[in-house]
Protein backbone atom coordinates (compact mmCIF):
# COMPACT_ATOMS: atom_id res chain seq x y z
CA UNK A 1 0.00 0.00 0.00
CA UNK A 2 3.28 2.63 0.73
CA UNK A 3 3.55 2.46 -2.95
CA UNK A 4 0.61 3.70 -3.89
CA UNK A 5 1.51 6.64 -1.39
CA UNK A 6 2.81 9.52 -4.17
CA UNK A 7 0.20 8.75 -6.22
CA UNK A 8 -2.05 9.52 -3.58
CA UNK A 9 -0.75 12.73 -2.74
CA UNK A 10 -0.48 13.81 -6.30
CA UNK A 11 -3.73 12.95 -6.89
CA UNK A 12 -4.83 14.83 -3.79
CA UNK A 13 -2.67 17.92 -4.62
CA UNK A 14 -3.72 18.21 -8.41
CA UNK A 15 -7.52 18.28 -7.08
CA UNK A 16 -6.61 20.99 -4.44
CA UNK A 17 -4.89 22.99 -6.86
CA UNK A 18 -7.87 23.02 -9.43
CA UNK A 19 -10.15 23.54 -7.15
CA UNK A 20 -8.40 26.70 -5.93
CA UNK A 21 -7.89 27.63 -9.62
CA UNK A 22 -11.95 27.98 -9.76
CA UNK A 23 -11.99 29.61 -6.55
CA UNK A 24 -10.35 32.31 -7.29
CA UNK A 25 -11.46 32.33 -10.79
CA UNK A 26 -14.89 33.02 -9.58
CA UNK A 27 -14.01 35.31 -6.70
CA UNK A 28 -11.95 37.55 -9.03
CA UNK A 29 -13.42 37.03 -12.13
CA UNK A 30 -15.55 39.22 -14.09
CA UNK A 31 -19.09 39.49 -12.63
CA UNK A 32 -21.48 40.48 -15.54
CA UNK A 33 -20.89 40.33 -19.43
CA UNK A 34 -20.70 43.78 -21.06
CA UNK A 35 -23.85 44.46 -22.95
CA UNK A 36 -21.93 46.69 -25.57
CA UNK A 37 -22.05 45.32 -28.70
CA UNK A 38 -19.03 46.56 -29.76
CA UNK A 39 -16.99 44.80 -26.78
CA UNK A 40 -19.01 41.24 -27.72
CA UNK A 41 -17.44 41.41 -31.31
CA UNK A 42 -14.10 39.53 -31.68
CA UNK A 43 -11.13 41.38 -32.08
CA UNK A 44 -9.70 40.30 -35.61
CA UNK A 45 -6.45 42.45 -36.27
CA UNK A 46 -8.02 45.82 -36.16
CA UNK A 47 -10.23 44.94 -39.06
CA UNK A 48 -14.44 44.41 -38.91
CA UNK A 49 -15.15 41.06 -38.95
CA UNK A 50 -16.84 39.27 -41.70
CA UNK A 51 -19.02 36.55 -40.84
CA UNK A 52 -20.07 34.97 -37.64
CA UNK A 53 -17.34 34.07 -35.30
CA UNK A 54 -17.55 30.14 -35.37
CA UNK A 55 -18.81 28.61 -38.61
CA UNK A 56 -19.44 25.34 -39.10
CA UNK A 57 -17.11 22.88 -40.52
CA UNK A 58 -17.53 20.12 -42.88
CA UNK A 59 -17.49 16.51 -41.46
CA UNK A 60 -15.39 16.20 -44.12
CA UNK A 61 -12.48 17.42 -42.38
CA UNK A 62 -12.90 16.03 -39.31
CA UNK A 63 -12.80 12.30 -41.26
CA UNK A 64 -9.88 12.94 -42.34
CA UNK A 65 -8.27 13.99 -39.20
CA UNK A 66 -9.43 10.67 -37.91
CA UNK A 67 -8.19 9.22 -40.37
CA UNK A 68 -5.04 10.36 -40.41
CA UNK A 69 -5.05 9.92 -36.78
CA UNK A 70 -5.76 6.24 -37.90
CA UNK A 71 -2.60 5.38 -40.34
CA UNK A 72 -0.71 7.27 -37.99
CA UNK A 73 -1.24 5.01 -35.38
CA UNK A 74 -1.06 2.12 -37.54
CA UNK A 75 2.40 3.05 -38.90
CA UNK A 76 3.70 3.18 -34.86
CA UNK A 77 3.77 -0.70 -34.99
CA UNK A 78 6.12 -0.40 -37.27
CA UNK A 79 9.20 1.01 -35.06
CA UNK A 80 8.79 -2.66 -32.87
CA UNK A 81 9.03 -4.74 -35.49
CA UNK A 82 11.78 -2.77 -36.91
CA UNK A 83 13.67 -3.44 -33.57
CA UNK A 84 13.30 -6.81 -33.45
CA UNK A 85 13.43 -7.54 -36.97
CA UNK A 86 16.36 -10.13 -36.60
CA UNK A 87 15.10 -12.30 -34.32
CA UNK A 88 11.21 -12.67 -35.86
CA UNK A 89 12.82 -14.18 -39.54
CA UNK A 90 10.58 -14.88 -42.15
CA UNK A 91 7.37 -15.36 -39.96
CA UNK A 92 7.96 -11.51 -38.32
CA UNK A 93 8.35 -10.44 -42.29
CA UNK A 94 5.06 -12.32 -43.26
CA UNK A 95 3.20 -10.94 -40.62
CA UNK A 96 4.62 -7.34 -41.02
CA UNK A 97 3.72 -7.75 -44.81
CA UNK A 98 0.16 -9.04 -44.39
CA UNK A 99 -0.61 -6.02 -41.92
CA UNK A 100 0.73 -4.01 -44.63
CA UNK A 101 -1.63 -5.61 -46.77
CA UNK A 102 -4.59 -5.27 -44.93
CA UNK A 103 -3.56 -1.71 -44.36
CA UNK A 104 -3.15 -0.40 -47.74
CA UNK A 105 -6.34 -2.24 -48.98
CA UNK A 106 -8.21 -0.13 -46.49
CA UNK A 107 -6.05 2.82 -47.49
CA UNK A 108 -7.24 2.17 -51.45
CA UNK A 109 -10.32 1.55 -50.38
CA UNK A 110 -10.81 4.86 -48.69
CA UNK A 111 -9.35 6.52 -52.02
CA UNK A 112 -11.80 4.80 -53.70
CA UNK A 113 -14.74 5.79 -52.08
CA UNK A 114 -13.30 9.63 -52.04
CA UNK A 115 -12.63 10.07 -48.67
CA UNK A 116 -9.44 11.95 -49.29
CA UNK A 117 -9.93 14.05 -51.69
CA UNK A 118 -10.02 17.77 -50.66
CA UNK A 119 -11.68 19.34 -53.78
CA UNK A 120 -14.94 17.70 -53.17
CA UNK A 121 -14.53 19.14 -49.75
CA UNK A 122 -15.11 22.48 -50.93
CA UNK A 123 -18.32 21.92 -53.11
CA UNK A 124 -20.06 19.87 -50.17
Amino acid sequence: MSDFLPILVLLLFSVGLVSLVLVISVLFGPRRRSRNEIKLQPYESGMRPIGPAQRRLPVRFYLIAVLFILFDIEVIFFFPWAVAFRELGWSGLAAMLLFVAILEAGHLWLWRRGALEWEKMDKS
